[in-house]
C-alpha cells in the first residue's frame, strides 16, 4: 500500500534530517567516529546539492522520508554559493586526521564514477544525480514516487537518456525491478574503518520516453 506523500523541493530546514538519511544509508559510522560521520553527510548533501537542476523531497506527516535530485547535463554550471557551500564543509571535515582519511575513500570513489562514466560510450543528456530514501519507509512506494517526479522533470527538459551511479553499499536492486539497465560495473577493494571490504559500483541508465 502506497502512502499519501507530499513532494516538494528542497529547503534549508530539511538538511538534518536529510543528513541522517545519507549516514543511515550509506552506513558512515560503521568506519568513523560519529562526529566525522556527521561532517561527511554533510558535505556529501552540500556536493550533492551544487550538482542538480531539480530537487523533490518526499515528505510523510511532515517529515522528510526521502529526496531525489537529476541534473540536465547541457549548460549545467554549479552555483557560486552552492560550491562555496560544499568548500565550506569540507573544511570543517578536513580539520581532524579521520576526517581527512575518510575524504580520501570518498575521493577514490569518485574517481570509480568517472571511470564508469568515461568507459560508457552512450551520449546521456541527463544525470540521477542522488536519490536515498529512509530505510522504514522502503517499500511503501516513496522511492516510486520520487523516482517518477525525477523523470517527469527530464522528459520536460527534452532529456532522452539519463544515467547513475551505485553500488553494493545501496538498495541498488531497486533500479532494475523500476526497469533502469546496469551498462558498467567494476569491483574495487577499499579500507574502511581499518578493514578492506571489497565493494562493486555499477553505471546505469534510463530512458525518457517522449510526450506530454
Amino acid at each position: 500500500m502506497e502512502w499519501n506523500l507530499e513532494l516538494r523541493a528542497y529547503r534549508k530546514e530539511d538538511r538534518q534530517t536529510l543528513e541522517n538519511i545519507i549516514r543511515e544509508t550509506w552506513k558512515y559510522d560503521r568506519f568513523c567516529t560519529s562526529k566525522t560521520a556527521e561532517r561527511l553527510a554533510r558535505v556529501y548533501l552540500a556536493s550533492c546539492l551544487a550538482n542538480q537542476t531539480f530537487t523533490r523531497v518526499a515528505l510523510w506527516k511532515g517529515s522528510p522520508v526521502g529526496i531525489v535530485m537529476a541534473k540536465k547535463l547541457d549548460g549545467f554550471r554549479r552555483p557560486l554559493l552552492r560550491t562555496w557551500g560544499v568548500w565550506k564543509a569540507i573544511l570543517v571535515l578536513y580539520a581532524t586526521r579521520e576526517g581527512r582519511r575518510v575524504s580520501r575513500i570518498f575521493a577514490r570513489v569518485e574517481g570509480i564514477d568517472e571511470t564508469l562514466r568515461q568507459q560508457s560510450s552512450k551520449d546521456y543528456q541527463g544525470e540521477l544525480a542522488f536519490f536515498a530514501v529512509k530505510s522504514s519507509c522502503r517499500g511503501h512506494g516513496v522511492g516510486k514516487a520520487l523516482l517518477k517526479s525525477a523523470v517527469d522533470y527530464m522528459k520536460g527538459e527534452g532529456i532522452r537518456s539519463f544515467f547513475l551511479f551505485t553500488d553494493t553499499s545501496c538498495n541498488y536492486g531497486f533500479y532494475e525491478h523500476q526497469g533502469l539497465r546496469r551498462q558498467q560495473e567494476r569491483t574495487c577493494s577499499l579500507q574502511m574503518g581499518g578493514t578492506e571490504e571489497k565493494m562493486v559500483f555499477y553505471l546505469y541508465d534510463g530512458e525518457v520516453e517522449a510526450g506530454a
